[in-house]
């Protein structure tokens, strides 16, 4: 209302999307409520013609990857021993370093290539399965890990079962590390741009590279 009510001063909108494209993931409560009412805020821009960008920057580095994908372990830094999976792992998540986020929003906002449309974030380097995530930390830990896999029916009954913010965790993540809905479709031209492709001139942190800052 308020950028209605501003006219022609607000030059674009940038909602608080910032995660996986809530028009494209394939989860349960209560991650797919929240997804529904960013759903429904895309419909009222759109439907009011506010110009906007919608920013899909999928996973985010310090949430993913600090525990080398283990979203049962949060906040803990990496594992000791074991790192629980969810799904058989070989579903392609896209994990992206949060300064790099900013870099490429900031780029974003004034440019007509990106207006009215949805911003994907893929840096090619940084599009890998949990299980590759595991072989590439234990490759510079210099150990193997004891691997604990939670397959998709139990996940789903532990989602039910398990207090907030844990189930919100696993709802996400049932859509990014078992579904693989960030990186399972093309980006077409006529919905969205990606934005490595759009700015090559960005140096990105590697999956890789930002594993070694937690040697």
């Amino acid at each position: 209302m308020a950028i209605k009510e501003a006219g022609n001063v607000i030059k674009r909108f940038l909602p608080s999307e910032f995660g996986s494209d809530p028009e494209r993931v394939h989860t349960v409560d209560p991650a797919a409520t929240l997804y529904a009412g960013k759903i429904s805020l895309r419909r009222l821009i759109e439907e009011e013609g506010i110009p906007h960008t919608y920013v899909c920057c999928n996973g985010f580095a310090e949430t993913y990857l600090v525990s080398i994908g283990d979203v049962t372990a949060l906040g803990v830094g990496p594992p000791s021993d074991k790192i629980t999976v969810l799904g058989d792992g070989d579903a392609k998540g896209v994990f992206v370093v949060e300064e790099d986020i900013a870099a490429y929003t900031v780029r974003a906002i004034e440019d007509t290539r990106t207006l009215n449309k949805i911003l994907y974030m893929r840096p090619p380097a940084n599009i890998v399965s949990h299980n590759e995530l595991i072989a590439l930390w234990e490759k510079k830990a210099g150990r193997t890990f004891q691997i604990a896999r939670i397959p998709e029916a139990d996940l789903l009954m532990l989602i039910k079962e398990a207090a907030y913010p844990l189930n919100m965790m696993l709802s996400h993540s049932l859509s990014v590390l078992v579904r693989g809905d960030q990186a399972n479709f093309d980006i077409e031209p006529s919905f969205g741009v990606e934005a490595t492709e759009l700015y090559p001139d960005v140096k990105y942190t590697t999956v890789d590279e930002y594993l070694d800052r937690l040697l």
